[in-house]
């Protein structure tokens, strides 16, 4: 595909400084790119690298147009704009609508004419699927899955009975909707599994990355809503209620019933407790713990950063210590009358 910087600057909202005519095919890092590429810049730290970038032109802000010596396509948030125009640049390869011969559709599915349907995949009984669905090979679409048009489903994809998928979908190879929550009884030591009854309802334009797996509810159901971005290798369990335009980076875990808002960013590999409430616009820092609700929104943060081995030791001892040392020094403050 190829664009001038003009139609790049229509589509994006932004103002060119330099020659709107220059043609664009391609993107690439300021460091790497060449003649015919367009590169971005978002973090003054790599400001240095402008002054020697061969891209023909570079998505910045207004700040930085001083400092580029190539065309300029100035934006209020040149992240945005270089995803606008990477995805222009770079569609998404659909293939071609039809059924292969070795999958199996039953009667019953609904498969418009403009679905795509790949290589030893499983359509099953009363499954809808929507206008220009495209189904990866070896998928399993259980019986009642209900999937929104335009939704693109990769390889090895398992969407589990009565679940239901948004508009615009986009999943990678591996993911498993709808499996059973860990839903156990104890009688007398011996553990009681309970039916997982509820199903997994995924809102519009959501993507869940390679081998993420989301439960389907106990009783009630998972809900993944509008916009939601999910890395690959995330445990999202039965229940879970995750708001609007909400990211969630790769391993982490979100136990049972637990409640996201929406605008939130969570961080690799954190874990979230059961049954507790996160408001909305909560950004949570790698590899925290989540073990009470948050009330506010806010960045929040737990464990300890990374240090040298020996000092590190002798802290991991103090903390030990913390509530012999709170008792001495309440005790000295009491003789003290403080």
């Amino acid at each position: 595909m190829k664009y001038t910087l003009q139609e790049l600057a229509d589509y994006t909202g932004g103002q060119i400084v330099g020659d709107p005519q220059t043609v664009i095919e391609r993107v690439a890092t300021l460091t790497r790119a060449d003649s015919g590429a367009i590169s971005f810049l978002t973090n003054a730290t790599y400001r240095q690298y402008l002054a020697n970038t061969s891209a023909s032109a570079v998505i910045l802000q207004e700040v930085d147009v001083s400092y580029c010596p190539v065309n300029a396509l100035v934006v209020d948030n040149p992240h945005a704009a270089y995803a606008r125009i990477a995805s222009l640049l770079y569609p998404p390869v659909t293939p071609p609508p039809g059924i292969h011969p070795s999958a199996v559709v039953e009667d019953s599915a609904t498969v418009p004419q403009s679905v795509s349907i790949g290589v030893n995949c499983y359509v099953g009984p009363e499954v809808r699927l929507g206008e220009g669905v495209s189904i990866g090979a070896g998928c399993i679409i259980e019986a009642g899955v209900h999937i929104g048009s335009n939704s693109r489903l990769a390889a090895n994809v398992t969407v589990l009975h009565e679940c239901q998928i948004g508009q615009k979908a986009v999943i990678h190879p591996g993911v498993v909707i709808g499996g059973d929550g860990f839903g156990q009884a104890s009688d007398q030591g011996v553990w009681l599994k309970i039916p997982q009854i509820g199903r997994v309802i995924i809102g519009d334009d959501v993507e869940i990355g390679a081998n993420t797996t989301i439960d389907r509810g106990a009783i009630e159901d998972t809900i993944i809503g509008d916009n939601v971005k999910l890395d690959n290798l995330i445990q999202v369990a039965h229940n879970v209620r995750l708001g609007a335009h909400t990211v969630v980076a790769s391993g982490t875990g979100i136990a049972g019933s637990a409640r996201i808002g929406k605008h939130c960013t969570i961080a690799g590999m954190v874990g979230i407790a059961g049954h507790i409430e996160i408001a909305d616009n909560v950004t949570v820092t790698a590899m925290s713990i989540v073990s009470h609700s948050i009330r506010e929104p806010g960045i929040y943060s737990s464990g300890t950063t990374l240090e040298p081995n020996r000092l590190w030791r002798k802290n991991a001892v103090r903390f030990k210590q913390l509530d012999e040392m709170a008792r001495r020094i309440k005790s000295l403050e009491s003789r003290q009358g403080k």
